[in-house]
């Protein structure tokens, strides 16, 4: 059964009736930018266990950065045991075009896998011009990016399932 667009008593930001018991999911996460990043695995492995499923289900893997993302993830893919993967990681802007390489890089990569091999890569990748306004995403006053990248995941193996 879809879940609806309500809050349900699973807590704020998880869709009425959302379950992740029977999901298998992977986390990857970048090393760079740590603080921040393991902030945001947390949040992840929230989402996952107030829909059902216990951390230990879940796969963890670490990359070293956000650029490393894509070909971890396609890696998960190719393995056929993942319903979804959450891809997890910060790029602060500096004062170089670094910044707009590494994470076009990621986005793009991403989005690649989900297309090409057809499994959910929920994009948990921060972009920010500062610290501060990464760690007000990771879970601050701005939430958690990736509790909700978690959710969206779930949600779309449902989706997918239903199609």
């Amino acid at each position: 059964m879809p879940p609806t667009s309500k809050e349900n008593k699973q807590g704020p930001g998880i869709p009425d009736g959302l379950r992740s018991t029977g999901c298998r999911c992977a986390i990857v996460a970048s090393r760079f930018n740590a603080r921040i990043v393991d902030r945001l695995v947390e949040g992840a492995l929230e989402a996952f266990e107030k829909t059902g499923t216990v951390s230990d289900g879940v796969k963890l893997l670490r990359v070293p950065g956000a650029f490393e993302l894509p070909l971890a993830a396609q890696r998960l893919a190719e393995a056929s045991e993942y319903d979804a993967i959450v891809a997890l990681g910060c790029v602060v802007r500096g004062e170089t075009p670094h910044f707009e390489y590494v994470s076009r890089a990621a986005a793009d990569g991403l989005l690649r896998v989900s297309l090409e091999l057809g499994i959910p890569v929920a994009f948990g990748v921060l972009t920010t011009d500062t610290v501060a306004q990464a760690m007000a995403r990771a879970g601050g006053e701005a939430g958690n990016k990736g509790f909700d990248a978690a959710i969206a995941a779930i949600e779309m193996v449902h989706l997918l399932r239903d199609l």
